[in-house]
């Protein structure tokens, strides 16, 4: 279940599925700037907030000494000195954790990263036992509001054996999707959030509502 939570003075949305690391998705205004001291990560400063260069693509790495992720849309985190962070207004936030191997990893599931089925691979690149993994759907999109053209509706449809539930007329669920996806590969803890970004804009940042903004909330995971 999903709850509102305070990071640093900062509203921050968590689910009860993931209480044993830190993770959240933030609201709107939200900045990394303030909180390099350690407020807020139980006093203790990451040595890195690390976050990849994003271009809609599956591809995932895991998070080692290099600084920089080029065209990388999936981050594993396996260590305790860093923490990662993914960026959204539409697309879906992924988090997914590792109950027996205590590693976690964030991606970022548009439409085509969707239809490259982004999560599944983010399963497979962590090693994982799907039995084993917590998948937490963050806010996204919802299927009141997004609209496709019927070949992205279609190619997003033809990524799940089960499509009912997951689409209206040309109107798709990205998270239920991804959530199908996971589902059909072994994953059976799944939380997925009920809030739409365009419909809770008050909340989140939404790219088709206001118009192709720049501004972007995160899904934050820190072990």
């Amino acid at each position: 279940m999903f709850y509102f939570d305070d990071f640093a003075g900062r509203r921050v949305l968590k689910s009860d599925f993931l209480d044993g690391i830190t993770a959240f998705f933030t609201t709107r205004g939200f900045s990394f700037a303030p909180y390099l001291d350690g407020e807020g990560w139980g006093g203790v400063q990451p040595k890195r907030i690390i976050t990849p260069t994003q271009t809609h693509s599956d591809h995932v790495e895991f998070v080692d000494s290099r600084a920089e992720y080029p065209d990388t849309d999936g981050l594993i985190l396996s260590n305790h000195d860093d923490a990662i962070y993914l960026k959204f207004a539409d697309c879906t936030p992924l988090i997914l954790y590792d109950t027996k191997q205590k590693i976690a990893a964030v991606s970022h599931a548009g439409w085509r990263g969707t239809a490259a089925k982004i999560g599944l691979k983010t399963v497979q690149k962590m090693g994982s036992n799907p039995k084993d993994i917590i998948a937490v759907i963050g806010p996204a999109i919802s299927i009141c509001c997004y609209e496709v053209s019927e070949e992205v509706r279609d190619t997003l449809l033809s990524t799940v054996n089960d499509r009912s539930g997951l689409f209206q007329d040309r109107h798709v669920d990205l998270k239920k999707i991804n959530a199908r996806q996971l589902q059909e590969a072994g994953v059976e803890k799944i939380d997925i959030c009920p809030y739409c970004t365009s419909c809770d804009n008050d909340l989140f940042y939404s790219y088709r509502r206001e118009n192709g903004t720049s501004e972007r909330h995160f899904a934050v995971v820190r072990l």
